[in-house]
């Protein structure tokens, strides 16, 4: 976390322009998920990006890996209340998608 840039809006853009982790923190915003509904969810990603991506957020402690310890493995991912801080910038990126679905013939 020390080599992040001096500029704020740069430090988030570096961590939301990852495909993978908005829609992983947009699915998280509704609450815990199991791996397998997240993998649902965002459809075409691969088990391996998907770990990683986790492995990352929970690094940052954007969300929370719970371990069960049951027979199958169980497994949850939660946001922390550093990660629900990003709802107002995906409402807002949800907002401004929506406004351009309708201004534009794309």
């Amino acid at each position: 976390m020390k080599n992040l840039p001096a500029c704020p809006v740069e430090v988030t853009v570096m961590f939301i322009s990852d495909r993978w982790k908005i829609l992983i923190l947009r699915d998280l915003m509704d609450g815990t998920k199991r791996f397998s509904e997240l993998k649902k969810s965002l459809g075409t990603i691969s088990q391996k990006v998907l770990t990683s991506n986790l492995r990352t957020m929970e690094s940052y402690e954007i969300l929370t890996r719970t371990v069960y310890p049951v027979v199958p493995p169980k497994v949850e991912y939660s946001l922390t209340p550093l990660g629900y801080s990003l709802k107002p910038v995906i409402d807002s990126m949800a907002a401004w998608g929506e406004h351009f679905k309708e201004k534009t013939s794309i």
